[in-house]
């Protein structure tokens, strides 16, 4: 359908035959002719979608008032100022705007002899409270989470910022789906060229359909086959508050509860969703333990197997008899041995968490233990090479946003440790470091307050300070006098 060609006439059976034909095969759409009380009576119609709006706000403030009306017939804007209850009418809307509206709840309302509609926000489709994430709980703090309606998710950020400077811009991308998409940054503290960039790359976009963050994210972002996020990704208002105050910019997508916050640093990725809410003491010390957790479950089948097949003189003898032991029997080497049970443990990880809850937790400790003794048993694989895929799978998960990350990069170590072995995992981590180091979020270094941390040690980088000194200016681009200052 071209939109920007629809159009009502004057007369109102005209209007409700079209309005029929169109949508002839949508058993939900519902029209209502309204007769006012007056000689010669008001004549109005109305079209909704049933399920998608709220019966009581149609029956109060539109047929109520129309049907009690005994004054003479009008045009579409008195009938607005004179006979409807409400609050929120737009009046004669361009037809693109007015059957979008339309089509996500809203009801439109024509009377006869005008062909200038009024759309009447009448929104009362089902949805769901804003309840914690379950993939973002926490300790301690507010329990709120974004759902799948739009304009709610824009009051939680609102709710906690109450400043005029607080800005959403509204667009529209998808060709069929028409979702709106909502830029929210706060004006004076949001960097402008960052913001120029991301609203560039928005216009650019051309899908027929936006479901999700992810869809906006693998188009917009910097570095796109990079296995590090370079947009950050959360479905807690805190935290965007949180990232709005520091200088960045949110995405908010109509019927996705993820939100994307931009640009997207190294440093984010060790920050848990408590770190503010809890003791900074304890917050150093788990933040390192997540680095320390992200470096282990990296490198630590790559070094084991590069001690294995090239450097068995670097082991500790009577560790070495041990695991010679327990290979006895095994058919594999070790490379191959460490790529097989990383593979089925991501198995097992993955039916864990597409199963049900009842079931996946159960599935995966119980698949885990059974199968990981019936391997050993079987002499399919050694007890410390189960151990040690165990311990990294372990550590990985210290680290949600990286879970792409790790899983790519720990078979590429593999690799490197099993062609040359220990000098292959340093130069495997030195093309990391290298490719970090070249990696930019809407053109701000990935490392930024990273390698400059003595710049920024009141910043909240490597330390979390206390808030009594921490610095008043906490954004985390106040400091960088790269291209965009």
């Amino acid at each position: 359908m071209n939109l920007s060609n629809f159009s009502f006439s004057n007369n109102l059976d005209e209007n409700i035959a079209r309005m029929k034909a169109l949508f002839v095969h949508d058993n939900t759409f519902i029209c209502r002719v309204v007769h006012g009380r007056g000689s010669p009576a008001l004549r109005a119609a109305l079209f909704f979608f049933d399920g998608m709006v709220e019966s009581s706000s149609i029956n109060e403030s539109l047929i109520r008032p129309l049907s009690l009306w005994r004054g003479a017939p009008m045009p579409m804007d008195a009938v607005i100022d004179e006979v409807l209850h409400i609050d929120d009418c737009p009046f004669n809307p361009p037809p693109d705007k007015l059957l979008t509206a339309f089509l996500y709840g809203d009801t439109i309302v024509l009377v006869d002899g005008d062909s200038r509609p009024a759309v009447v926000n009448t929104k009362g489709f089902a949805k769901r409270g804003p309840d914690e994430p379950d993939n973002e709980k926490v300790l301690r703090g507010p329990r709120e989470g974004f759902t799948e309606a739009f304009m709610g998710n824009l009051a939680l950020i609102r709710r906690r910022l109450r400043t005029p400077d607080l800005c959403f811009e509204f667009s529209e991308i998808g060709s069929v789906s028409h979702t709106t998409v909502s830029v929210c940054y706060i004006n004076g503290i949001a960097d402008q060229s960052v913001l120029a960039a991301v609203k560039q790359r928005l216009q650019q976009i051309n899908l027929d359909s936006v479901l999700d963050a992810n869809y906006l994210s693998e188009i917009i972002r910097d570095n796109r086959f990079s296995p590090f996020p370079t947009t950050g990704f959360t479905e807690r208002p805190d935290i965007v508050a949180a990232k709005l105050l520091e200088g960045r910019i949110a995405i908010i997508i109509d019927g996705t509860p993820v939100a994307l916050t931009i640009p997207h640093i190294l440093q984010e990725t060790f920050q848990a969703n408590d770190d503010y809410y809890i003791s900074f003491l304890y917050t150093n010390l788990t933040r390192w333990l997540r680095v320390l957790g992200f470096v282990l479950t990296l490198t630590l089948p790559a070094i084991y197997v590069a001690l294995l097949t090239w450097h068995q003189e670097m082991i500790p003898t009577r560790l070495l008899f041990s695991i010679a032991a327990s290979r006895q029997g095994v058919p594999f080497t070790t490379f191959s041995e460490a790529v097989g049970t990383l593979i089925v443990f991501e198995i097992l990880k993955e039916a864990g968490t597409r199963t049900p809850d009842t079931i996946g937790q159960a599935l995966s400790i119980v698949g885990g233990l059974v199968l990981g003794q019936a391997a050993v048993d079987a002499r399919f694989v050694s007890a410390p090479m189960v151990i040690v895929i165990a311990f990294s799978g372990v550590t990985a998960l210290i680290v949600p946003k990286l879970r792409t990350t790790t899983l790519v990069l720990r078979f590429f170590l593999l690799l490197c440790a099993a062609v040359l072995g220990l000098y292959g995992v340093l130069l495997g981590l030195a093309l990391v470091l290298a490719h970090v180091c070249r990696l930019t979020s809407f053109g701000i270094p990935y490392l930024t307050n990273v390698l400059d941390a003595e710049k920024h040690s009141g910043r909240d980088v490597l330390f979390r300070f206390p808030w009594f000194a921490m610095k008043p200016d906490k954004r985390f681009l106040a400091g960088w006098n790269g291209v965009h200052r």
